[in-house]
């Protein structure tokens, strides 16, 4: 997620800009840049990398009473000098920074290249901004930029100034983010809070499709219908700390709770009008995809169990045969892999050591490299020939809840398209699947209401500390990641089996108020995991049931049940992550550890 700030008042605005982009570095990034106006000339300095890159290149002398900053997050183009924000018109008398997408961009991008004769110098969806405001400028700029957004869609935070009216700054939010802060003889615009808790407390929280007209005394809100809009002004009583998690106690839960929008960012920036999968960065065509015989899905930890997942989505739709590993062990087995195989690295940071080596073993024997990752720019991602972005944000608790939702839903998307190209996958299936993932953000949500049942639910069993979660098909692969989120946050002894396993062996651990955790959303398996449920019951066990709304008769075998909302036993399993990962945070919470940094553990692995 790209991160903005912008300034308008009587004190030098670069100093401002460069502490408020460093408050947003925790959301990610992969270059920054600033635009002043100096005597009525505007002067971008902007560059690839990290914040000190840009405070290097920055000129002491430069000072401007009003500026705009970004960091990049990138969507469109490459990370490069070029491509980061801010972007000027041709003239170089509008600079623009945006925080979104612009789905229409290459539209309106050909139409001002043939008809308006612009140059564009970036890879970005952004530059079109610039070019269209300036189009539209007249001499009022947010009569400019009204015409502008008028004529693009997508999503979008976007702060604009302009050389010819250097006293104005002028900002417009739809889907994306941004807050106004209010000070002395200065104003301030923003992606997030923390940007601007150094310099005021008092902010005004921007709604979608609403305009602002910034001077240093004054800030006007619009509506689309240019009408002005009150906005009681917010009064942050928190500390920087909590403000950069919006309020939650923890970056986890909070985490947690913005899975509905990684989902539906990772699902509708890859369709297009016609609701058809559009991968870009997956660059094999169907003559290439008829030569892979095999592939394999190499990951660590979490990933690795989407990867369990994906493994059924791609042979379920693609009928390809897959074989999903562990990193730190794929290697070292002197794997069957030739040009043939597509070898499909799954990792949020980009930077796991075993997931990247192993990469780089599969490449050196002729594989075709496809990854999954979360982190633009990173290791993994450059190392590879095809590149599937989960759109999911930046990730600070180092247990991974939304980054897993999001991997999940990106190998179900490219399992779709490569049963497409294949043609293996019938088409009343393929829109099936891709009209219940446009419904997964929804859906997630209201598991997300029903909380509430499951903290009560952790205030009976943070004192156990012996855990089984078991299920059937993709629930037994859920059950992994189930465990595993346990285990990782709470410290409490926890281990997944396939259901069908009980009986040899495992079984014998169960006793009187062992907790079982058991996923039931499978239809065509729901019988059978009845019959596991009592296998345990019989024996003493305290039962937590997770299973599709509308199954009733797994309450009369069950403890507690959790139902999430009906979907395609396919999906389900990014539904019914959601208790379990709620389950781990508040028993967690409960037992008193530091949820966010649970001990002996890193968010990024890069030993092996």
């Amino acid at each position: 997620m790209c991160g903005i700030v912008g300034y308008i008042g009587t004190q030098n605005a670069v100093p401002y800009l460069i502490e408020g982009l460093s408050k947003l570095e925790y959301r990610g990034y992969d270059s920054a840049g600033i635009a002043i106006n100096i005597d009525n000339q505007l002067k971008i300095f902007k560059t690839k990398g990290r914040l000190k890159n840009l405070e290097e290149i920055l000129d002491p002398n430069a000072k401007s009473v009003i500026g705009i900053g970004h960091t990049r997050w990138a969507t469109h183009g490459a990370p490069s000098n070029l491509n980061a924000h801010p972007h000027l018109n041709q003239s170089e008398t509008i600079a623009v920074i945006h925080n979104g997408i612009i789905e229409n961009y290459m539209e309106i991008k050909e139409w001002l290249i043939k008809d308006k004769k612009v140059t564009f110098k970036s890879e970005t969806d952004s530059e079109v901004i610039a070019h269209l405001v300036d189009y539209f400028y007249e001499g009022d700029l947010l009569d400019a930029v009204y015409k502008a957004v008028d004529r693009m869609i997508g999503a979008y935070a976007i702060g604009v100034i302009s050389k010819d009216e250097p006293n104005r700054l002028v900002a417009v939010r739809k889907d994306s983010p941004l807050i106004v802060g209010l000070g002395e003889n200065e104003n301030f615009i923003a992606s997030d809070i923390p940007a601007l808790l150094k310099y005021t407390r008092n902010m005004l929280l921007i709604e979608n499709d609403e305009f602002v007209d910034l001077t240093k005394d004054k800030v006007t809100i619009y509506n689309s219908l240019r009408q002005p809009v009150e906005r009681e002004v917010f009064k942050v009583t928190w500390d920087i700390d909590s403000a950069e998690k919006e309020g939650f106690e923890h970056f986890t839960l909070k985490e947690i709770f913005e899975q509905p929008k990684g989902v539906k960012e990772t699902v509708l920036r890859r369709l297009n009008n016609k609701d058809e999968i559009v991968l870009e960065g997956v660059n094999f065509d169907a003559e290439i995809l008829k030569n892979i015989n095999k592939i394999y899905i190499v990951a660590c930890g979490t990933a690795y169990h989407a990867g369990l997942i994906g493994r059924r989505a791609i042979e379920q739709f693609a009928k390809i045969p897959v074989e999903c590993d562990v990193a730190s062990e794929f290697r070292y087995r002197d794997p069957f892999v030739d040009d043939k195989t597509l070898f499909i690295a799954v990792s949020q940071s980009g930077e796991t050591l075993d997931t990247l080596q192993s990469l780089r073993e599969a490449k050196r024997k002729g594989a075709r490299i496809l990854s999954i990752v979360n982190v633009v720019g990173s290791s993994v991602a450059r190392e590879s020939d095809d590149l599937l972005y989960t759109w999911a944000g930046p990730e600070i608790g180092v247990a991974s809840t939304k980054a897993y939702t999001t991997q999940l839903t990106a190998f179900y998307l490219l399992a779709l398209y490569m049963g497409k190209l294949k043609g293996s996958i019938e088409e009343a299936l393929y829109k099936a699947v891709i009209n219940g993932l446009k419904t997964m953000p929804d859906l997630i949500q209201e598991v997300l209401d029903k909380g509430h049942e499951i903290q009560k639910l952790a205030a009976g069993q943070f004192n156990n500390e012996k855990v089984f979660f078991m299920g059937r098909g993709v629930d037994c692969d859920l059950a992994y990641e189930g465990s595993l989120k346990l285990k990782e946050i709470s410290y409490i002894n926890s281990f997944a089996i396939a259901a069908g396993e009980l009986k040899h062996g495992t079984i014998a651990l169960i006793e009187d108020e062992t907790f079982v955790v058991a996923l039931a959303t499978q239809e065509k398996l729901y019988d059978k995991m009845l019959s596991n449920i009592k296998e345990v019951k019989a024996r003493g066990a305290h039962v937590f049931a997770i299973a599709q709304a509308g199954n009733d008769q797994i309450l009369k075998t069950s403890d507690e049940v959790f139902f999430i909302p009906r979907t395609m036993d396919e999906l389900a399993p990014i539904l019914a992550v959601v208790p379990t990962q709620l389950l781990a945070y508040y028993v967690s919470a409960l037992r008193g550890n530091d949820v966010d940094k649970p001990r002996n553990l890193a968010k990024s692995v890069t030993v092996e």
